[in-house]
Parts: structure tokens; C-alpha cells; sequence
């Protein structure tokens, strides 16, 4: 028999690849089981990659045709070329998904296709066109993510009533799109259609959008999509969806009564479950939570079964693919006799509409809500220099503090380079940083990011 691996990962995704990839490096021997022809997962394949392609995309198409004369720039017959835009999103996918490739074979694991299935212990079945073969492993890693949520009554039919998946390579451009779900991805892949023309209608059961992100950059930013041309219908309720001929009719429920949407395409955004079906978790004394689906782990990422672990959209959490990654580095570490930890008060999370959102730590209606005596600073992108010379002034940056410690609890953005600020807030709160901290740190002039100066001065009154 060959000697076992130190180490099997079933999934290729994110959380998947970054634990191979560590755990060969630190002399763990490592393969990674991925039943896709590509690796990277839907993060790669069919989520953050691909929609931030074409938000990139759909952008520069929108700003080319109502931005530039702002500008100076006057252009005319400006045309959209949707399949060289679908192409480009597959090559851009097909380059990074070929990176992992090479990422994983230069690290040395081996990387296996195939349906993975735990036939013990410490034993993977890997089934694919070739057969099925047993692996032996010491540590077995679960990442296998997770797919999007159906509604019963508003089923998935590929084509007219669809998830994020389909969404991404729409054939022509709807006229009219109705998105369920006015969480990330509702609002990211409206945003790309509506760029291009749909005429986008969100329909959400809460009073807001983004409920985990701060109210006051919640409310915001859906003050600012409504100005873009979005319509939200807040507190309605689906109660039906059915394919009529061309046309998909929605029946909704709301404060005003009930009434029939109709729509080109229906696009269901209710959340995502984890992928776990077929792995064998029973047989193991693996339960996933009946109402989430979650594997319960504890501490260090163990389930109930000896040596099995779980990461990323299988266990409790955001799920977002930076959160897979760093579970996946530190199970690595752990497994290799190394520390390895996550702070998930220094998650950031991000809606990349335009302007985008970003935020982490805590917000300040979780901050109220734990009695934490806080302080906050709001700096709008109308005071920013370079927010200005760029003409996107529409925004804030929100901080929150410890009122008696001067710690940094979260920072909220709204703007421009929200998704890139964020990361300099997130190594804050890592680092347990104070507002005087951010205060005093020089930030370059003119920038973006001196809002988050500014922000921590004015919670400070400096």
C-alpha cells in the first residue's frame, strides 16, 4: 500500500487550495481533491471572479457613456459588445483558475479529479471516469463551499428563473430583471445589468439592504442605487414565481397588498447552503446543523470525527472567500504542529456596487446592542480632494471607538476605493489599534484613504 498523505483536501476552492498549498509547503504530504475540471472553486469559476469581471467591465461601459463628458472627454456611438465582454470574464477566469493549477503543482501537492467520499476514519474514495480510488490519509480537510439557496416556490430553471451561476453569461441583455435578495450578490449582479441597460427591481423581506453591514452605510447606499435607476420593493414577501411563455411572473406580498411583477428574468439571491451531500458525514458520527446546514466544529476547526476537519462555507461564519482562506492556512498550520488562529472580528466584507461598501468590525447597532460605550466619526467623500478631482464625492467613512480605551471596534466605508481602505482598518483592529493611532498616522494627500484619518480624528472631536 502506498504511505498515506499527511493530508487530503476534498475542494479546490479557495479555503480548499490555501490549505494544500500551506500544508505542502510546511513538509506535509499533501493532495487535494477537486471534482471540477478547473480548480478555484465557485469563488474562481463562478462567483467572485467572474461578477467582479464584469462589475469592472460594465463600468468602465457605463462610465464611457454618461461619465467621460464630465470630464472633458466627449465620445459618440459608444456600443456594447456583449460577448467580447462574456469573453473576457472566461479568460480573465481562465488565467487565475491555470494560477491555482500552477500555485499547487510548484508547492508540490498532487491534485486528484474526482467525486471525493470518506469511506472511514482517516480513508478517501475518490470516483471519477478512470474508476475509484481509495487514498489513505492522516488529517482529511473538508472545503467543498457551498451553491445557492432555491425557494420552493420560486424554483431554479436555468434559463428564465436563475441563480448568480446563470446570471453571469445572460445571452442578451433583459429588458427587465427582477432580483430576490437584496444581500452582496443581488445588488453586485444587478448592478452589472442594469449598467448594461435591465431595468432592476430588488425585492427584499427586511426594511434595508446589506442587513450585516452598518445601517447608516446600508441606508446610504440604497439612497445611491436609487438614484442609479434601481426600484426596491422593501418588506415584500415572495409568494410565487412561474414561467409565463417569455416572461416570468412574480407574485409579491407587502404592506400594500398583493400585486404581479413580471419580469424577462428572475434572479433568486436568498443566500447560499454548504455543499455536504454524498460525503459521508453520517457514517462518521457527523451531523451538519438541520436548519443551516453547518458542520459543528470547535476551536480548531475539528468535527465530531477524529482527524476531520471543516472550513469555509461548511461551518458557521461569513460566507466569503477570504474567511475559507485563512481557515485554510491555519488548519494547515495546526496540522503541521505550527499556531494558527482567525480573528473574525477583522473580516472585512465588501459589496463592490459602485460606489462600493466595505466594512469590518463591529457596527454601530451591534456595538449598542453588547452596551459597548462607543464613539463614532463620519468624514463625507464631499470633504475628500481626491474624491473630488475624481468626481466621486458620493459617501462616508464611518469609524467606531471604545469611548473609554480608544479602540478601534470597526470602520465602515461607502465611496471609492472602499474595498481597498478597508484592508488598512482590518490590519487595525488585528493589531488592536486606538483611534489616536489612525489619527496620527500621516496618510498621503490628496487620497481616498484620508477619510479614515480624518474619520478617527473627528470621533476623537480633534
Amino acid at each position: 500500500m502506498a504511505e498515506p498523505y499527511d493530508l487530503v483536501v476534498i475542494g479546490g476552492g479557495p479555503g480548499g487550495y490555501t490549505a494544500a498549498a500551506h500544508a505542502a509547503r510546511l513538509g506535509l504530504k499533501t493532495a487535494c481533491v477537486e471534482r471540477r475540471e478547473r480548480l478555484g472553486g465557485v469563488c474562481l469559476n463562478e462567483g467572485c471572479i467572474p461578477s467582479k469581471a464584469l462589475l469592472d467591465s460594465s463600468g468602465h461601459f457605463a462610465f464611457a457613456k454618461g461619465r467621460f463628458a464630465e470630464h472633458g472627454i466627449r465620445l459618440s456611438g459608444v456600443e456594447l459588445d456583449l460577448g467580447r465582454m462574456l469573453a473576457r470574464k472566461e479568460e480573465v477566469v481562465r488565467d487565475l483558475t491555470a494560477n491555482v493549477r500552477r500555485l499547487l503543482e510548484t508547492s508540490r501537492v498532487e491534485i486528484l479529479h474526482g467525486t471525493a467520499r470518506l469511506a472511514g476514519p482517516q480513508q478517501v474514495e475518490v470516483a471519477s471516469a478512470g474508476g475509484v480510488q481509495r487514498l489513505e490519509a492522516r488529517h482529511v480537510i473538508l472545503a467543498t463551499g457551498s451553491e445557492p439557496a432555491a425557494l420552493p416556490h420560486a424554483a431554479f430553471d436555468g434559463a428564465f428563473i436563475v441563480s448568480s451561476t446563470e446570471a453571469l453569461c445572460f445571452e442578451a441583455v433583459p429588458r427587465r430583471l427582477g432580483v430576490i435578495g437584496g444581500g452582496y450578490i443581488g445588488l453586485e449582479l444587478g448592478s452589472v445589468w442594469l449598467r448594461l441597460g435591465a431595468r432592476v427591481t430588488v425585492i427584499e423581506m427586511l426594511p434595508g439592504i446589506v442587513p450585516a453591514m452598518d445601517g447608516q452605510i446600508g441606508r446610504r447606499l440604497l439612497r445611491v442605487l436609487k438614484k442609479q435607476g434601481f426600484e426596491f420593493r422593501l418588506e415584500t414577501r415572495v409568494l410565487s414565481a412561474a414561467v409565463d411563455g417569455e416572461e416570468v411572473r412574480v407574485e409579491v406580498e407587502s404592506g400594500a397588498g398583493r400585486e404581479v411583477l413580471t419580469f424577462d428574468r428572475l434572479l433568486v439571491s436568498v443566500g447560499r447552503r454548504p455543499l455536504t451531500a454524498g460525503l459521508g458525514l453520517e457514517e462518521l458520527g457527523v451531523a451538519p446543523d438541520p436548519h443551516t446546514g453547518r458542520i459543528p466544529v470547535d476551536e480548531g476547526w475539528r468535527t465530531a470525527a477524529p482527524h476531520l476537519y471543516a472550513i469555509g462555507d461548511l461551518v458557521a461564519g461569513p460566507m466569503l472567500a477570504h474567511k475559507a482562506s485563512a481557515e485554510g492556512a491555519a488548519v494547515a498550520r495546526r496540522i503541521a504542529g505550527r499556531f494558527g488562529e482567525v480573528n473574525y472580528d477583522a473580516i472585512p466584507g465588501i459589496v463592490y456596487t459602485a460606489p462600493e461598501a466595505a466594512g469590518v468590525g463591529l457596527t454601530e447597532e451591534e456595538a449598542k446592542a453588547r452596551d459597548i460605550p462607543c464613539v463614532t466619526g463620519v468624514v463625507p467623500f464631499t470633504a475628500n480632494g481626491r474624491a473630488r478631482c475624481a468626481g466621486e464625492t458620493e459617501g462616508l467613512v464611518k469609524v467606531i471607538g471604545h469611548a473609554r480605551t480608544d479602540r478601534l471596534l470597526g470602520a465602515h466605508f461607502l465611496g471609492p476605493g472602499a474595498a481597498e481602505m478597508v484592508a488598512e482598518a482590518a490590519l487595525a483592529i488585528e493589531m488592536a489599534a486606538s483611534l489616536e493611532d489612525i489619527a496620527r498616522t500621516v496618510h498621503g494627500h490628496p487620497t481616498y484613504a484620508e477619510a479614515l484619518m480624518e474619520a478617527a480624528q473627528a470621533a476623537r472631536r480633534e
